[in-house]
């Protein structure tokens, strides 16, 4: 069983050598995406929530050019730069994650200056 390199023009490329996600068999990681435009390169928003959502697009557009969606997701990685924004992020997560929610881990980073969150995500798909 080899790796398979997941590529979509629907989210950001990689600026470094990377690939935007990894699928091996039924395991599918998902690199951090950020709030990148895909088509732009531009950071879109500038509070938590709105970095938040367009995070996300990016995650569901690499989790679908993997074969998955959130529902496969059983572990996420949250990245912050604030502790002061854990209660905005966990208010647009519950937009996009469903029951039973994945595992989850939140941690304190720096980030490029103007991202305020990237988020990574591994999946099983059946």
């Amino acid at each position: 069983m080899s790796k398979v390199e997941i590529k979509t023009a629907d989210a950001p490329q990689p600026v470094a050598r990377f690939s935007q996600g990894v699928r091996k068999g039924n395991i599918l990681q998902v690199a951090g995406q950020v709030a990148f435009d895909p088509s732009s390169g531009e950071i879109v928003g500038t509070t938590v929530a709105e970095q938040t959502r367009q995070t996300f697009a990016n995650l569901h557009a690499v989790l679908a050019a993997g074969g998955a969606s959130i529902d496969d997701v059983v572990m996420i990685r949250v990245y912050l730069t604030d502790t002061a924004h854990f209660a905005e992020l966990n208010e647009v997560y519950g937009e996009f994650v469903t029951d039973p929610a994945p595992a989850r881990t939140t941690v304190y980073v720096g980030l490029p200056a103007g991202l305020l969150v990237e988020i990574d995500a591994l999946a099983v798909v059946d």
